[in-house]
């Protein structure tokens, strides 16, 4: 059941026009279904929802140190902001995470390369599809990165997820 919006009477549903007073009916507002995309987007940013510490970070520091984060993002260039930026905090901040990535992918390739092993053992075949599975996987590592990077880019000092809350540095 439903009222008319301008006399207040109660309508039966299905009815285009108040019995009462004449005033068209209020079609009821159809919900619609989240699409996939709006899912996704929405699942992305729980993903990427972690701690944003950029205020306590000095914006001279992080305008003039900007590169060196990005560097410590991409694999074994971590160690050039570990050195060569040792007095920015910012700068210390990416190094940290960007180290801490580098340790998980190096232990991620000595287990994939352990269990690939194992693997051959068992089926050349098992090992094939088991190595697509672990190099689709290695792709999660790469999505880091790229957060870390567009972070270190647009001078914010968040986080990664999953791995973020780590400290190697001080």
């Amino acid at each position: 059941m439903k009222f008319c919006a301008n006399c207040g009477k109660q309508m039966d549903d299905g009815v285009k026009f108040c019995p009462s007073c004449g005033t068209p009916a209020a079609e009821p507002e159809k919900q619609t279904e989240p699409t996939v995309q709006d899912t996704i987007t929405q699942k992305f940013e729980q993903f990427n929802n972690t701690a944003d510490n950029t205020a306590e970070y000095d914006q001279n520091d992080i305008s003039s140190n900007k590169a060196m984060a990005i560097l410590a993002y991409l694999s074994w260039l971590v160690l050039i902001p570990l050195f060569a930026a040792k007095d920015s905090k910012f700068a210390r901040f990416h190094t940290n995470q960007g180290l801490v990535l580098a340790i998980a992918e190096i232990a991620y390739a000595i287990v994939v390369a352990i269990l690939n092993a194992i693997f051959i053992f068992i089926s050349f075949r098992l090992a094939a599809v088991m190595s697509t599975i672990f190099s689709i996987a290695s792709l999660a590592f790469l999505v880091l990165a790229i957060l870390g990077i567009v972070n270190a880019a647009n001078g914010k000092a968040k986080e990664l997820p999953i791995i973020g809350s780590i400290k190697l540095l001080k």
